[in-house]
């Protein structure tokens, strides 16, 4: 009973109960219903007893039996297993790949101007990184190790804080000369605002109206000015003298450093809700070329 052709039954099965139907079944496993139905029945020949109550007529035309039902939650439970043995194997043999998921203005902002370090510490490592703001599946994409922005609590991952965030207005150089009375936050009014909009549904993502709010402004129209879905474009923009940015102080560290920002009002600033974490499967967390980069993150986070 451990062939191919009884696990493939067995896969047929587990999915042909989850969706109650063998036409679903088929189009998840990449194969024709009739396959899958075949599957199934020599499945049922092999244990000389039916693993569907089968209906040709309502909703429910697929339903399994009381003795599959028992049996199902222990197969699923060992394709886990499988899966996660395969992993492993996976990443044994990965011969030093370590694949690491951050947002592009991370990428852009932070890693990429520090990866060198990484790379000439560990030369025998090769990083593969993706860009992506979306929910991942770590064990399904092969992910490793990733850094992500929010409250520090992501499904299947341990999260370790990694740094923390403030934020405060930054514009460049060029346009502050252009408007030298702009001493005081109200002096913001007049002035293109820019708004980053990379995490606008997150209800822990700071505004300029959360700033204003916080400086004690009114009265400065914030439903105005140049909106932008990406950190890393956001800071390019105020750069570029397009208006005054809110700043975040992990991604405009560099620019402030090397004098394309100037931060405004550098009294005044605003501890943002949301941190960088760094994430990872529980599983995953003794692999030495993870631990090798989970320390360098927190080796470079140290320095500044």
């Amino acid at each position: 009973m451990t062939s191919p052709v009884y696990l493939n039954a067995l896969r047929a099965f587990e999915a042909s109960a989850r969706h109650q139907s063998f036409s679903a079944a088929a189009s998840e496993l990449n194969v024709t219903p009739a396959a899958v139905g075949q599957l199934v029945r020599s499945l049922e020949e092999w244990l000389g007893a039916p693993l569907f109550h089968r209906s040709n007529s309502g909703r429910a035309r697929l339903l399994p039996t009381e003795t599959a039902q028992r049996a199902l939650p222990d197969i699923r439970e060992g394709f886990d297993r499988l899966n996660l043995g395969l992993m492993r194997l996976r990443e044994g043999s990965a011969n030093g790949v370590l694949t690491v998921t951050v947002s592009p203005a991370f990428a852009a902002k932070w890693l990429l101007p520090r990866i060198d370090r990484f790379q000439a510490a560990w030369p025998d490592t090769d990083v593969r990184l993706d860009t992506s703001l979306k929910p991942l599946d770590f064990a399904a994409q092969a992910i490793d190790i990733g850094v992500r922005y929010g409250m520090g609590a992501w499904p299947g991952l341990l999260a370790e804080k990694l740094l923390d965030e403030e934020l405060y207005p930054v514009c460049s150089p060029a346009l502050l000369a252009s408007h030298p009375g702009v001493r005081k936050p109200a002096d913001l009014a007049g002035l293109t605002l820019i708004h980053d909009q990379s995490m606008e549904s997150h209800a822990g993502f700071a505004t300029w109206d959360a700033w204003l709010r916080a400086a004690g402004i009114r009265g400065i129209a914030t439903r105005r000015g140049l909106r932008i879905n990406n950190s890393a474009a956001v800071l390019q923009a105020a750069i570029d003298g397009q208006g005054v940015a809110l700043g975040r102080s992990i991604m405009a560290r560099d620019d402030l450093a090397t004098g394309r920002l100037i931060r405004l009002f550098p009294d005044m600033t605003l501890a943002s809700d949301l941190a960088y974490y760094v994430v990872y499967r529980a599983e995953s967390a003794t692999s030495p070329k993870l631990v090798a980069f989970r320390d360098w993150l927190f080796e470079e986070a140290s320095v500044g």
